[in-house]
């Protein structure tokens, strides 16, 4: 069982959040939501899916948790114009733990400085941002590069869900260290 961050504020793609949220808790992980204020409720932009955020951005850190889950929508780039959220995905990429980044997701990663060299999905609206940050936009329903595991849209959720699951169960930092004594 691994312990979720999930980085979102107002207007996330509902479907986005509730469809690998639900994959996540039905295998046993447990999801912590972070934002940009603690007890603050966010809504979706569609569905209107309310999320109460449990901690606050600046209020945490990648010690604290196993991955980060970032769904997208409006709520990358709203957080992105933020410092803690930023800081926070910076370090947890350096982490080497999972993250997990759908739609506009990378908006996050661009800002956080953490593609240069890396290949990743995300929604065509930001292939362009994607490649300028320094990394190979990859074209397919999910592209994994090392703890980043990234898709395009919502029709890409099965195989994202998939994908996700996989890597949460591989070893990291010093689970993976220690798996290898």
């Amino acid at each position: 069982m691994s312990r979720i961050a999930v980085l979102i504020t107002d207007m996330f793609e509902d479907v986005e959040y509730t469809k690998p949220a639900e994959a996540f808790r039905e295998a046993g992980h447990d999801l912590v939501h972070i934002g940009l204020s603690a007890g603050e409720t966010v809504h979706g932009k569609k569905e209107q899916t309310p999320v109460k955020i449990d901690r606050a951005a600046s209020d945490v850190s990648a010690d604290d948790f196993d991955a980060l889950f970032i769904p997208g929508g409006y709520s990358p780039d709203k957080l992105r114009a933020h410092d803690a959220p930023v800081e926070f995905v910076r370090r947890f990429v350096e982490s080497g733990k999972p993250v997990l980044a759908i739609c506009h997701a990378p908006q996050l990663l661009i800002t956080a400085q953490v593609l240069e060299g890396r290949k990743i999905t995300g929604w065509k609206s930001v292939i362009q941002d994607i490649k300028n940050a320094g990394a190979e936009y990859i074209d397919r329903e999910v592209a994994i590069d090392g703890n980043l595991v990234s898709s395009r849209n919502p029709d890409d959720i099965p195989a994202f869900i998939e994908a996700s699951l996989a890597k949460l169960k591989e070893p990291v930092g010093r689970k993976a260290e220690a798996a290898e004594r």
